[in-house]
């Protein structure tokens, strides 16, 4: 099965103790769909500027990834983001944020993406975000990511958004700030209450949660012994997410099980490397293999 992603696509001016790398590919719908085509094929939408080197995104065109969904704006700038990390990888401070060609950002999706039997909504603007889920064709799942800013500020769109999807992915201060409750789990079931059959809530080092309205599984983060740079990380933990999902053609509570332990692997991968250095690299083989490890690591 295919996936389509609608997102962002970005500059990344990134600082951290390791290492400062500027002008590196960055935004969620390049993460997402990097992970996501280790395993399925993915249709992607975003915007650029004509200072976007598309060249670049050859590696995407080989592991079958549609391209044509990007609109290049003929003297635009592409959106641009800057954040400095402090030794402490959970914390970080944005230093610059350029919106760019990204701030008019309209997404149109072709037939080949419309008819995608799944789709992700990366985390954009809600209205957009249900722009999206309106021009998509009886997809059988639907999932969607958030930041806190539409929270505060489009909250009654996003309840409309969690009406739509199958799956929301958000983390664990946002479930929180969003609800009102001190306590994810009664977060994550305030959620599920707006529609979705399921809720990932993201605790980054400390692992995630799957819950649903009759079940709860709980997965620690894949280990990394040095964390090199977190950017994307989310956006990668959803990419195998919805990938693993779309290779197998299911969406029962086992599938979701394994797919969560598959995003944890994907996710801890990115760290290890910066941009998308990583990902790239990044094969089924290894993946099953860190999977074995993860079952030792949790069996008892």
């Amino acid at each position: 099965m295919s996936i389509t992603v609608v997102g962002s696509i970005a500059f990344d001016d990134v600082v951290t103790q390791h290492k400062s790398v500027s002008n590196s590919l960055g935004g969620s719908a390049l993460y997402f769909a990097t992970a996501a085509s280790i395993y399925a094929p993915v249709n992607m939408v975003g915007v650029v500027g004509d200072d976007f080197p598309m060249d670049d995104l050859s590696f995407l065109s080989e592991r079958s990834v549609d391209l044509s969904g990007i609109n290049i704006i003929e003297g635009g700038r592409t959106f641009r983001w800057g954040g400095e990390y402090e030794l402490d990888m959970n914390k970080r401070k944005t230093t610059n944020l350029e919106l760019n060609v990204f701030q008019d950002f309209d997404p149109k999706l072709s037939e080949k993406a419309r008819t995608a039997p799944c789709v992700f909504l990366g985390n954009i603007e809600p209205s957009l975000q249900l722009k999206v889920f309106e021009q998509a064709e009886d997809p059988a799942f639907v999932a969607a990511d958030t930041i806190e800013c539409y929270l505060e500020n489009s909250a009654d769109l996003f309840r409309r958004v969690l009406s739509c999807i199958d799956l929301l992915f958000i983390n664990d201060s946002e479930a929180q700030l969003f609800t009102g409750e001190n306590n994810v789990i009664s977060a994550a079931k305030a959620l599920l209450a707006d529609g979705p059959e399921y809720v990932i809530i993201k605790k980054g080092e400390h692992g995630s949660i799957l819950v649903s309205n009759d079940s709860f599984f709980t997965v620690p983060a894949y280990p990394v012994e040095k964390v090199l740079d977190p950017t994307g990380a989310g956006d990668s933990y959803a990419g195998a997410v919805l990938g693993y999902l779309a290779r197998e053609g299911r969406y029962d509570e086992a599938t979701m099980r394994k797919a969560v332990v598959h995003g944890s692997i994907v996710g801890a991968a990115l760290v290890e490397g910066f941009s998308l250095d990583t990902l790239k690299a990044l094969t089924l083989e290894s993946i099953d293999e860190r999977f074995d490890c993860f079952k030792d690591m949790t069996r008892f």
